[in-house]
């Protein structure tokens, strides 16, 4: 006999269902807005949606910044980069509290070790 018909005769699943599965008589397929949608409304069709969407930058053809390629008007057309109140763009410009500590050399020597150089 093969060996592994032979395990599979007492084995018993671990996981216990509660009754029969069954599929709701009634779904709902209508499409509706997303709960955390900032409109609550949903578009007319794609492309009235593709008219306002963006993806790194806007999709609309007509768009004012829209080109024929990448890279064919200067970023400083689109104004200034700067970061409003209480935004960070980097976490070296948080005040000091939030910023990475250094690493001392006990921490360094375990992570290289693997955890084998500390004691308990």
């Amino acid at each position: 006999m093969n060996a592994t018909k032979i395990l599979q005769q007492g084995r018993q699943p671990m996981i216990r269902f509660l009754g029969k599965r069954t599929t709701p008589s009634k779904v709902d397929h209508t499409p509706h807005v997303h709960p955390a949608s900032p409109s609550q409304s949903l578009p007319e069709s794609f492309a009235s949606y593709r008219q306002k969407a963006q993806q790194h930058g806007p999709l609309n053809q007509n768009s004012k910044f829209s080109t024929s390629h990448i890279g064919a008007s200067p970023g400083s057309s689109l104004g200034p980069v700067e970061a409003g109140k209480g935004t960070f763009f980097d976490r070296s410009e948080l005040p000091q509290r939030f910023q990475r500590m250094a690493w001392t050399e006990a921490e360094i020597e375990a992570i290289e070790s693997g955890g084998a150089s500390l004691h308990a």
